[in-house]
């Protein structure tokens, strides 16, 4: 009897939300059963991809000075110049920044494309953010858990729902961090553009991927006995700090930055 064949490590018969991200956001490192699901999506969609990408701009940059100078980005996705690390080291040459994801291609990419500054580090780890000890005790080797350290979890908690432990997650990872470190985190709601929600869940779930859009209260949850900094929780695009204020454009999706006590 013939074995069968191993399974291929990137699996393009499946879609992944960090393929449809890339494709959502004009990428090319994505496939065809990503870009079906992206076709498929209300143009808000887009919209979203592209808010989400620059709150973690804003917000990276705003760490960046305050002084923070180590990284955890868990849900990397697709490389998307600036990334984070390149935000970063800008201003703090000698950041540290462990990108993390679940899907091989990001890897791959992650690896020609997530150069560090030669000051600083970049390191890169296949991993899922529902093995959340696994990661922490990778990140161990590269970062010094006796600093502070900005936790980064952009648009990757609606795509855990409650059902597969959230906030267990969340708060794992958090109460690994020493004081004044930071939790940044974005996730879609699902109070402020009801119409659209079940457009957009039920053709991800076509491509078998479940989501967790949440109410404000449910994201709120996530920053539970966290020091929210100013503006607080709030839709992606009205998030900014010691900048020009973001043109103002309604949003479906809520993001904050919090400081661990």
């Amino acid at each position: 009897m013939t074995a069968p064949a191993p399974r291929p490590r990137i699996d393009t018969s499946q879609a992944h939300p960090a393929r449809v991200y890339d494709w959502l956001l004009g990428g090319k490192d994505n496939y065809p059963v990503d870009e079906a699901v992206g076709e498929k999506l209300p143009a808000e969609a887009r919209d979203a991809a592209r808010q989400n990408r620059e709150f973690m701009h804003r917000a990276a940059a705003w760490l960046a000075g305050q002084g923070v100078d180590q990284y955890l980005d868990i849900g990397t996705g697709i490389p998307t110049a600036p990334n984070l690390h390149q935000i970063v080291q800008r201003v703090v040459p000698a950041a540290k920044v462990v990108y993390t994801d679940n899907d091989p291609i990001v890897l791959r990419h992650a690896q020609a494309l997530l150069v560090s500054s030669s000051e600083g580090v970049t390191d890169y780890i296949e991993g899922d953010v529902r093995e959340p000890d696994a990661i922490l005790e990778h990140a161990r080797t590269v970062l010094d858990f006796d600093r502070p350290i900005a936790l980064s979890l952009i648009a990757l908690m609606h795509f855990v729902p409650d059902d597969e432990e959230a906030y267990g997650i969340v708060s794992r990872l958090v109460s690994e961090l020493p004081a004044g470190s930071h939790l940044v985190l974005s996730n879609a709601s699902s109070d402020i553009f009801p119409e659209l929600v079940e457009k957009v869940v039920s053709q991800y779930a076509k491509a078998g991927i479940k989501l967790g859009f949440r109410t404000r209260d449910g994201v709120a949850r996530f920053f539970k006995g966290l020091d929210l900094v100013e503006p607080g929780l709030v839709t992606a695009t009205e998030w900014f700090r010691g900048e020009s204020a973001p043109e103002p454009e309604p949003s479906g999706i809520y993001a904050g930055v919090a400081r661990i006590s």
